[in-house]
């Protein structure tokens, strides 16, 4: 087993139960609009491929571009609310975490915006397990872009071999190979269908992180 010294984790999803709250969020932005987005549509678009969900469905329905912004900052917006009001850290995170820390830097490399990740480490505070953050206005790509990775990694000024990414979606799985790093994947429902044969290791649970790396 490689010597690990860091580990990056993903958020949406992985550290915290977010992608249903962001589903819904666009969901009634667009529903004025008679667009439907199903959960298939949501996996295959945003989580397989990392496209921008308002920007997809307005070219694929008519909708002017120059309506984007818009409806972006009202998605944007009606996330933030519900972020605000319950946002719920995953089973087994916060114990898991607590055993890790002090043994690796940790840091998360996410695609979410950094008000809404700055709301989501202050919900739940997770902020104080982590040396280093990654969000979506510190790269100029976005996973599945390994840019977000090699950012982790430049941080974190470990080499990165030594570096171990834990993600959830298949858009993760190839941003952090395409890095260079080691990755294991820990599946939740919206990738239960995702490819995930390029990983390292596929887990069952977060809670079997420790064992795996002999804590």
């Amino acid at each position: 087993m490689p010597n690990f010294k860091a580990i990056f984790f993903d958020n949406d999803g992985l550290l915290v139960d977010t992608e249903s709250l962001w589903l819904k969020a666009t969901r009634e932005t667009m529903a004025p609009y008679g667009i439907e987005i199903t959960d298939e549509w949501y996996t295959l678009e945003v989580l397989t491929k990392g496209g921008r969900m308002i920007s997809v469905l307005a070219k694929g329905n008519g909708i002017s571009e120059d309506k984007i912004p818009e409806l972006s900052k009202l998605r944007n917006d009606l996330y933030t609310n519900m972020l605000k009001e319950n946002v719920q850290v995953l089973d087994g995170v916060r114990e898991v975490l607590e055993k890790l820390q002090g043994k690796f830097l940790m840091g998360v490399v996410t695609t979410s915006n950094r008000e809404h990740f700055g709301i989501i480490m202050e919900k739940t505070g997770l902020k104080k397990f982590f040396s280093l953050f990654v969000t979506f206005e510190d790269v100029k790509n976005a996973k599945p872009n390994p840019e977000p990775y090699l950012k982790a990694v430049e941080l974190s000024k470990v080499p990165k071999e030594q570096c171990l990414a834990i993600e959830d979606s298949g858009r993760g799985l190839t941003a952090a190979k395409a890095a260079g790093l080691s990755c294991y994947i820990i599946p939740e429902a919206w990738s239960a269908s995702h490819d995930f044969s390029g990983a390292d290791k596929v887990l069952k649970s977060i809670r079997e992180l420790p064992e795996v790396l002999s804590i």
